[in-house]
């Protein structure tokens, strides 16, 4: 441990690798309950996996951006703890498997050499904040969203208001009104707006996905950029607060605006602007640091197949606003490189481009800034590494989680199925190579983390019994889902459940019914028109399980039989607090808070303080075998069994007590009192439960 003390510059991210150190020995040493040490280290982007006794580790990158001595540290980490495969999530993550759990602080401190986090990159937490691919080239974006994005993800790491919640949080920004961003399916989601001059945002509120996705709200049609940061602020208060915390299932942002509804939400997050220390946050667009291209003469080269050549960049070259320059699209399959390539392609780009790359929603790859006179050039140094296969971001480019190749929640193989599918595209439908208006996502579970519920085409991993019994790999057909821009979008219904060995003929009827009867519509109009009962009707025979072949029993890339086996889920699941444990955690948190404020950010202090508050509550609460499903649940709670019955004294009511952060700026004064509160609250229940104990 004493390496990541010495080679650490930061001290806030040597705090964070020693502690993650230390907790795992006391974790090895029973010293910390299994639950809540799972809950600490997702918060710090370490994922059990499928497989026992290995873990997956989520690397947090921000919009997607990697500069390539970034790339080439992930390489180094990926070959030296794991086995240097990189994937690409839809979040904009890469994420790695088969990591020692000791070995993760050694891991997480190699990657802090060059600014690269896994804080928060699970858990129940703000995940990574997303973004346009394209944000900062795209001719059509009012501004680059990049700046603001940026500053959104710094601004709430490691913010306490966010560290607890009972569900994890997501961002994304849009540079457009076609909202790449995907807006309409995010907990918070900003669309870039100018109004009257001035650079804001339509913000978007409470979508997701999931077993029950919901469309997000329009919270505002334009809300000036300075504002963002203190709205957020606001709605991770109030959902920290009111969201519940006991059922999982029902924990997310979009439950609790479907419980209290828009405008009921709205008033909680602006009554609560008065406890926000800043209530405007300008952000320096103009500070950003933005990747400057090279000044570089374009090679000569000779292009062997011109035709083929041709196809590649009329589907892989994307438009850029600044002259002189293009994009490249890498389509990646299923979003897995390999570290060998991946470091290759770090030092094409930073001697031929800006030393930078995108990862994209499509688990895909972006390269910014090529001349356009060393496109062939460049097609002939990715043609080397594999990397110019046509149709990115096309119909053929389908999206695809890791499902049951490692994922414990994994149903069926979504991977399996999904290169399966991209070959009977590309073999018997090539037309689609340079179609845009077809989307394709799969995911092996309800979870949705490859998006099936928002496709065009969604394929859901589940299985099927017969009436032997017998138990076989089996897809969830989901139609008519899409995104339509500025914040509206369209969820697919399901259609009908067949085995996953009929999927490739499921594909195969719905886009020959395309083909004949579409008649120059989109996709979404297509099924719109035509309705659900008419896709159900021709694709209902495959879903008999009567007649089915062994076959049918293997699931797609594999060799053995079908085995459902759903391991515990890991997205950021409650945890079941044990009571000695909340007391020790109160300590800490107060500990935390008088850091803050010997630090003077006084409104961190006071949070801290107020987590503290909550967390000696709900230990009496446990104690009682009370149910504890949100913050403000537990104040109420604790005011009714312990308050007015005169078990704990206070000077007033505790919901008095703690709510004064609701009415009270973050100064100085009011943090110092705050605290001491805390302290003595703390200090009274822990009396109370030792007397409590030794009569028992």
């Amino acid at each position: 441990m004493q390496s990541f003390r010495t080679e650490i510059e930061n001290p806030i991210v040597q705090k964070d690798v020693i502690e993650l150190a230390n907790k795992i020995e006391q974790f090895h040493k029973g010293k910390i309950d299994e639950e809540k040490f799972r809950s600490l280290r997702l918060a710090r982007g370490v994922y059990g996996q499928r497989q026992e006794g290995v873990q997956m580790i989520r690397i947090k990158l921000p919009y997607g951006k990697v500069l390539s001595n970034q790339l080439r540290r992930i390489c180094e980490v990926s070959d030296e703890y794991s086995r240097g495969r990189l994937h690409i999530t839809t979040r904009q993550d890469i994420q790695i498997h088969y990591v020692d759990l000791n070995r993760t602080p050694e891991l997480w401190a190699e990657l802090e050499k060059d600014d690269v986090t896994l804080r928060e990159a699970c858990g129940n937490t703000v995940r990574n904040v997303t973004a346009s691919e394209t944000a900062g080239i795209d001719p059509k974006e009012p501004f680059d969203v990049s700046p603001y994005a940026d500053a959104l993800f710094r601004f709430f790491l490691r913010n306490p208001i966010c560290q607890e919640m009972g569900r994890k949080f997501k961002v994304s920004f849009s540079g457009t009104e076609e909202d790449t961003g995907l807006s309409y399916m995010h907990d918070l989601g900003f669309i870039a707006k100018i109004e009257n001059g001035v650079r804001g945002f339509k913000v978007m509120l409470g979508g997701g996905l999931g077993s029950q996705p919901r469309h997000a709200d329009e919270l505002y049609n334009f809300l000036p950029s300075e504002k963002i940061i203190p709205l957020m602020e606001g709605v991770l208060r109030i959902f920290d607060r009111h969201g519940e915390r006991k059922s999982r299932a029902k924990a997310r942002m979009k439950f609790l605006l479907k419980d209290i509804g828009v405008e009921a939400f709205k008033e909680l997050v602006e009554a609560e602007q008065n406890a926000i220390e800043q209530k405007t946050v300008v952000i320096d667009a103009e500070a950003y640091k933005t990747s400057v291209p090279v000044e570089v003469e374009a090679p000569q080269v000779e292009i062997k197949n011109q035709k083929t050549f041709d196809l590649w960049k009329s589907t892989n070259v994307v438009a850029q606003k600044q002259e002189g320059y293009v994009a490249i699209g890498v389509k990646v399959l299923l979003g897995d490189f390999y570290t060998d390539k991946a470091r290759l392609l770090a030092d094409l780009v930073e001697k031929y481009a800006a030393g930078e790359i995108r990862l994209s929603l499509r688990q895909n790859i972006l390269i910014p800034f090529v001349k356009e006179d060393i496109v062939p050039f460049f097609y002939q140094e990715l043609e080397k590494l594999g990397f110019v296969e046509s149709g990115y971001n096309k119909a053929v480019d389908i999206t695809a989680c890791p499902g049951t190749d490692t994922c414990n929640l994994g149903i069926a193989s979504s991977t399996g199925i999904a290169e399966e599918l991209e070959r009977v595209i590309k073999t018997e439908y090539p037309q689609y190579l340079e179609k845009e208006d077809l989307v394709i996502k799969i995911s092996g579970c309800m979870n949705a983390c490859g998006q099936h519920n928002m496709a065009n085409i969604g394929f859901q991993g589940m299985s099927v019994r017969t009436k032997d019994k017998l138990v076989a790999p089996a897809l969830q057909v989901l139609l008519g889902g899409g995104n339509l821009g500025d914040g509206n979008g369209r969820f697919a219904d399901k259609v009908v459940k067949i085995p996953s060995r009929r999927g490739p003929e499921a594909l195969r009827r719905i886009l020959n019914d395309f083909e004949a009867n579409a008649n120059g519509k989109t996709f979404i109009d297509y099924y719109t028109k035509q309705g659900e009962k008419y896709f159900y009707d021709f694709l209902t025979d495959l879903s008999n399980v009567d007649s089915l072949t062994q076959e049918d029993f293997i699931d797609w890339g594999t060799e053995e039989n079908y085995v459902k086996a759903i391991g515990v889920g890991e997205c950021a699941g409650v945890v079941i607090d044990l009571i000695a444990t909340l007391f020790l955690e109160s300590e800490e948190k107060i500990e935390n808070a008088k850091i803050s404020f010997e630090n003077e950010i006084y409104s961190d202090a006071v949070y801290h303080a107020y987590s503290s508050l909550v967390n000696s509550a709900k230990a009496l609460l446990l104690a009682e075998n009370k149910k504890t499903n949100t913050h403000a649940g537990i104040i109420r709670q604790f005011d009714e069994e312990f308050v007015a019955s005169g078990k704990v004294q206070l000077e007033g009511t505790f919901a008095d007590l703690i709510y004064q952060l609701q009415k009270n700026a973050p100064t100085r004064d009011f943090a110092v009192d705050y605290i001491k509160n805390a302290e003595q609250f703390l200090q009274k229940v822990q009396e109370f439960r030792a007397v409590e104990v030794e009569n028992a």
